[in-house]
């Protein structure tokens, strides 16, 4: 189902006056969305994609016990497109908004015209600390440890390729699994300001690494409106709104210690929560709940069977993932507001 002309137009207007950067003027690298070559990829569920050489469900390429890989490994990875090929049933929004691996089938990332290299890890928090925010398994590779691994073999391969830095795209989309562990190992009762403050103190050193690598270009996307999800949701807007205003001023500072970087905050919140107050403008009819068939072979062809609509008239796929068709509305906000950047 496509965005009405009218719906288009209002969710335009919303997301240049609600989504801007909010970093201090001063004079910065320029962002130009037209000439980005490729998108390099951090994160959890909401950014990983399947690859053949990935751990089935969680990641493009490796795990804790396979953390290193070879060039040749590497370049020999293909995204794979199907009903599981992400968390969201389809394409989700690293392949939306580089059209790389959109379609069904295999998908070699060189031949993108915007190459999409992901290595976030589905169920990935920022730090692997016990009584903090441990791993969900023991094949989890964190955020910190994704950079690591980045660092050690990504890097390295992408500059034996050539890659140029100047025309990629760092994006990091990171918080959804802290914010929600925090609660489970601290208790609803915590100060987690303080918590909260020490995530992000830890994203942003490994941005730093990320930084000295000879990336100047940083995209960050804030917490979705998870207190809105199906169910019982473990946290409420206001937990919501003290991470993402956290989050906000760490990459504020971010930018302001380094004027030669470009920092692009995109507000998913804001334009979520638009979405989900006017969800019949971009043809939704259930933004509370989610088809409890989502994951069966057949879903698509037959969701009836399920007791459901069609995927697609749904915002959630499950208890805490946005479904393909949420990850498309959101991503065209998102090339929009990129656009005026």
């Amino acid at each position: 189902m496509k965005l009405t002309a009218s719906s288009s137009v209002v969710l335009t207007l919303f997301v240049h006056a609600n989504a801007a950067p909010t970093h201090p003027k001063q004079k910065q690298s320029s962002f130009k969305s037209h000439s980005t070559e490729s998108l390099i990829a951090f994160g959890d569920s909401y950014t990983y994609v399947q690859g053949t050489l990935g751990h089935q469900n969680y990641t493009f390429i490796g795990d804790e016990f396979n953390f290193s890989f070879t060039p040749a490994q590497l370049f020999s990875n293909r995204i794979v497109q199907n009903l599981t090929g992400t968390a969201e049933g389809g394409p989700n929004w690293v392949e939306l908004l580089t059209g790389c691996g959109v379609e069904d089938g295999l998908h070699n990332p060189r031949e993108c015209d915007v190459q999409l290299w992901d290595f976030a890890y589905a169920g990935a928090n920022t730090i692997e600390e016990a009584g903090f925010t441990p791993l969900h398994h023991n094949h989890t590779v964190s955020l910190e440890r994704q950079i690591e691994q980045f660092a050690s073999y990504g890097n390295p391969a992408l500059e034996s390729i050539h890659l140029n830095k100047k025309k990629a795209l760092v994006a990091i989309w990171i918080g959804i699994n802290d914010i929600n562990d925090l609660v489970s190992t601290q208790g609803k009762n915590a100060s987690f300001a303080p918590l909260y403050e020490k995530i992000q103190d830890r994203v942003f050193e490994n941005v730093e690494k990320i930084y000295e690598l000879g990336y100047k270009d940083f995209l960050f996307m804030n917490l979705p409106p998870l207190d809105r999800g199906p169910g019982t949701p473990n946290v409420n807007a206001s937990l919501v709104a003290s991470f993402n205003t956290i989050h906000a001023a760490h990459a504020n500072d971010f930018q302001s210690n380094h004027k030669d970087v470009k920092v692009l905050q995109f507000d998913v919140n804001s334009v979520l929560n638009y979405v989900l107050d006017h969800y019949q403008d971009y043809g939704f009819k259930n933004v509370t709940d989610y088809c409890p068939g989502y994951n069966q072979p057949d879903i698509l062809t037959n969701p009836s069977q399920y007791g459901c609509t069609d995927l697609d008239t749904y915002f959630w796929y499950n208890s805490g993932h946005l479904t393909s068709r949420t990850h498309e509305v959101m991503t065209k906000a998102l090339k929009r507001w990129l656009l005026k950047q």
